[in-house]
């Protein structure tokens, strides 16, 4: 038995982008996580992590509608790795996260319209 998943709660770092892939839609975006800290001594350390946030159908038609550079969200879902050749024929590798769940997260003014959960409602 094997478990994949994975929860992230952070900012998008790009608008959603939509495209047909056969009969469904796809988006993706990138997901900021992390931050800054200063460490004891004063110091300031930069712990920020992207992601690459993969949904498909109609998690893909909700981003396409409300998933905006900034935004804060919650997602959970499947870390999946793939790679593919480059023009050089060098092997390249891509890790992406694909959303079985998302909810938009933050300030009531800075979210669209329609179903979202605030910050306190996590579990």
């Amino acid at each position: 038995m094997s478990i994949n998943t994975t929860t992230l709660y952070g900012r998008v770092g790009k608008d959603a982008e939509v495209r047909m892939a056969g009969q469904s839609k796809v988006a993706t975006f990138s997901l900021c996580t992390g931050g800054k800290y200063q460490t004891k001594d004063g110091r300031e350390v930069d712990d920020t992590a992207w992601h690459n946030i993969v949904a498909w159908r109609n998690l893909a038609e909700t981003a396409e509608k409300y998933i905006r550079k900034g935004m804060q969200v919650y997602i959970e879902g499947r870390i999946r790795t793939r790679s593919w050749q480059d023009n050089g024929g060098n092997t390249r590798y891509t890790t992406e996260i694909f959303a079985d769940n998302l909810q938009m997260l933050g300030k009531k003014e800075e979210k669209p319209a329609g179903n979202y959960m605030d910050f306190d409602d996590l579990p």
